[in-house]
């Protein structure tokens, strides 16, 4: 037997070599990238945020996610698309940003081997840094394993490429002089759970010769054609916020710097109205829409198999999509990090209620991956999804989210973010593992 057949038969039953490595991961966050104290933060404010074991797929199934993203890409360049999609979105969305396509696009997967499909978009995605910490923290406990883990040498280029593309961003908004400060911008940031990779960017930044702050958007303001934060000029914002259309009166200097091209802001309004509102995976998901916008065929076979069909919930429609809500997921359009979504068959009426009221699009359901986690007693399944970040189209790394529930919630032991490694076909059975 190959010692590589081997190794893929102890991967997927007892051997399991290949985990995070709790004293890496601290080094990572405390000497290598991060800073004192960050590893204890991470402990405290969220325990579940690392997953304790990888995810592996097929490079079939990696190549069809990048085709998806590509296709995707070729549609939201199309002028008619645009024009569609803006004419129903709020005004700010239809403010030129001038060039800027914005950072960290998440394209979120459900794959396992009997389905496939695109199940969200995200325009304003956490977890980046998170992965590049992950990576430094992987061990293979034989040689055999070895060559899953990434190497130093990469994920030093995954962090640099991250750098790159806020420095490529301040560069499309036309902007000759160097960028010189960034305000990574949530409301109350140090309430937020994922505020530990505020600290990674911040640090990151730094690191490259940038100066960093992280803010609440209501310690921006803007004086004379500058937003500021105190003293310090900003000239780029990393957007968090999940008010996508700055529309909180917290938000509102914010808002007036973005319109008046005061700050270059990204992600930025109208990247989340052509991608990320939920309503766009109707579209994505119509063979005769697609085909009217003269998406080449090649294409809309793409997308049509690889994007669940999604509806928008209607009066109209509401009946026969009650009738048939076991086989349907129901999210709001405008909603983020998996909240107010539900699974048809744990609806219940007064839920189903507030669904027809508006502002819900109901998607073919695809179930997630499952991953075994073999050295428990008994073994434990965790479900997983696959997110897919890219920028410009290219996409920049995958990673998984490990979880139990519904959805994924990084409340879930031995779950949270995992690496995601590819494998041989035949090794593969398409669960996530060998």
């Amino acid at each position: 037997m190959k010692p590589e057949v081997e190794v893929i038969q102890a991967f997927g039953g007892e051997c399991f070599c290949v985990s995070l490595d709790n004293d890496a991961l601290r080094r990572a966050l405390e000497s290598e990238i991060g800073q004192s104290g960050l590893f204890d933060l991470v402990q405290q404010r969220c325990p579940y945020l690392f997953a304790t074991r990888p995810v592996l797929m097929a490079p079939a199934h990696i190549a069809r996610m990048v085709e998806v993203v590509a296709a995707v890409e070729s549609v939201v360049a199309i002028p008619a698309y645009r024009a569609a999609v803006l004419a129903a979105s709020p005004a700010i969305a239809g403010h030129d940003p001038g060039g800027v396509r914005s950072v960290f696009f998440a394209y979120d997967f459900h794959v396992t081997e009997g389905g496939f499909g695109l199940i969200e978009i995200n325009t304003n995605a956490g977890g980046a840094m998170l992965n590049a910490v992950l990576a430094r923290a992987q061990r293979a406990c034989c040689s055999g394993m070895a060559k899953w883990v990434p190497t130093l040498a990469r994920v030093n280029a995954l962090e640099d490429s991250f750098v790159a593309m806020f420095r490529r961003e301040w560069s499309l908004s036309g902007r000759e002089r160097p960028l010189g400060a960034i305000a990574i911008v949530d409301e109350a940031p140090e309430a937020q759970y994922l505020y530990p990779e505020f600290l990674l960017f911040q640090q990151l930044f730094q690191r490259h010769g940038l100066q960093a702050v992280i803010a609440d958007p209501s310690q921006l303001r803007l004086h004379e054609g500058t937003l500021r934060y105190g003293d310090l000029a900003i000239d780029l914002v990393y957007n968090r916020l999940t008010d996508f259309y700055l529309d909180a009166p917290a938000n509102a200097g914010l808002r007036d710097a973005y319109l008046s091209g005061a700050v270059v802001l990204t992600p930025h309004p109208q990247a989340h109205a052509l991608y990320a509102d939920k309503r766009n995976l109707a579209l994505l998901s119509d063979p005769d829409r697609l085909r009217a916008l003269g998406v080449p065929q090649a294409t809309r076979a793409v997308l049509l198999a690889g994007t669940p069909h999604t509806e928008i919930v209607t009066a109209d429609n509401a009946e026969r999509l009650w009738q048939g809500r076991r086989r349907l997921f129901f999210k709001p359009a405008a909603g983020f990090g998996s909240r107010a979504a539900y699974r048809g068959d744990k609806l219940t009426k007064r839920v189903w209620q507030e669904i027809v009221a508006g502002g819900y699009v109901a998607q073919a359901l695809v179930m997630p991956g499952e991953r075994i986690i073999p050295d428990e007693d008994p073994p434990r399944p965790l479900k997983f999804d696959l997110r897919v970040y890219a920028y410009e189209g290219k996409v920049q790394w995958v990673a998984a989210r490990l979880y139990q529930g519904q959805t994924t919630n990084f409340r879930t032991p031995g779950g949270g973010f995992a690496p995601v490694y590819e494998g041989p076909v035949a090794a593969l059975d398409g669960s996530g593992q060998f």
